[in-house]
């Protein structure tokens, strides 16, 4: 007697930034680091150019652009680099988090969906994000490591941007059926993302 078929699992997708939060990461991480003078002038110059031809939609190329803020941490040590991207959420980043986006997570986890957080912004931020939410499950720029255990500027993997950024959600969601929904700052396609794509545990 062959038995039912298997159901589904249901995938709840989030923006992070502009949706889940009421700001931007990246502008709000670049605002932080010159604050600290972390960033030379010219790199300063060279994001403002990209900002520029962002605006203008003019072709990007997004993992250069991740390497100019990551000039800040190059060379530091990952677990030094990652405690202070934690420390940033917690100042610049939690206050934002929208208490209808935290609610909207819960309601699809309570109803057995699985909630993904997906992001442009770096790893270690959406990490600490998960650690007060709703979600375990992101997709977030993870920027590379050297055999020393220091961060590099290069972008671990493709930076998930158009249809790659759509391809991400897709090979995350293989097996699971992608749920959108209506609800206030609740599911959405997916309109930044990144160079990878984890649960937690992973």
């Amino acid at each position: 007697m062959q038995g039912a078929p298997e159901s589904k699992a249901r995938l709840a997708v989030f923006d992070f930034d502009g949706t889940s939060i009421a700001g931007n990461s990246p502008v709000l991480l670049v605002s932080h680091l010159l604050s600290r003078k972390m960033l030379k002038k010219r790199v300063v110059f060279r994001i403002l150019l990209w900002a520029a031809a962002y605006k203008l939609r003019l072709p990007q190329n997004e993992a250069a652009v991740r390497g100019l803020v990551f000039t800040a941490f190059e060379g530091k040590p990952a677990a030094e680099v990652d405690a202070f991207l934690a420390e940033f959420y917690d100042e610049r980043i939690a206050p934002l988090f929208r208490p209808e986006a935290d609610a909207a997570m819960r309601a699809h986890a309570e109803a057995g969906d699985t909630v993904v957080v997906i992001s442009a912004t770096f790893e270690p931020i959406i990490l600490r994000a998960m650690e007060h939410h709703p979600f375990d499950n992101q997709i977030s720029t993870r920027m590379s490591v050297a055999t020393d255990g220091t961060y590099t500027r290069a972008v671990e993997g493709l930076p998930v941007e158009g249809e790659e950024k759509l391809a991400a959600v897709r090979r995350f969601g293989t097996g699971r059926t992608v749920r959108r929904s209506n609800r206030a700052a609740g599911s959405h396609s997916p309109s930044t993302g990144s160079s990878h794509d984890d649960s937690s545990g992973a």
